[in-house]
């Protein structure tokens, strides 16, 4: 199993989402966990949580895309210019074209709204993306 996880800024919800991941499994030689920043500080810190592979910038995020399984990000990573102009067009388009499996968290920044979404903090959110990932 391939787990792509993406995050820009300064990575802080990646490296957490990352080391929550590499806490709960039971076969680690069985998933790699691959970690793409939109820039070389968020990918540092992804590496920090013990990612697998690592990689920065748009062709890091459509390659990877190709290969998931899993996708997971804040809800910007399907935006074209969201989180700053960080998200180019190919980066959206190749997130949401891919097979993978998406998750997302929701974050209201960049002027989007996901309307029946509950509000809670992001740790609630990375409880929710182990319970969604199949480990097995």
């Amino acid at each position: 199993m391939t787990i792509l996880v993406i995050d820009g800024m300064g990575g802080g919800i990646g490296r957490t989402i990352i080391e929550r991941i590499k806490a709960e499994l039971k076969q680690p030689n069985m998933v790699e966990v691959i970690a793409v920043g939109t820039n070389s500080v968020a990918t540092t810190n992804m590496i920090k949580a013990g990612a697998d592979f690592a990689a920065t910038g748009e062709n890091a995020v459509v390659y990877n895309c190709g290969k998931a399984d899993y996708i997971i990000g804040v809800t910007g990573i399907v935006f074209t210019n969201s989180m700053h102009g960080e998200i180019s067009p190919m980066m959206a388009a190749a997130v949401s074209g891919s097979d993978a499996h998406k998750i997302l968290i929701p974050i209201d920044r960049c002027n989007t709204t996901v309307l029946g979404v509950v509000s809670k903090p992001i740790q609630s959110y990375i409880d929710e993306i182990v319970r969604v990932i199949d480990f097995s």
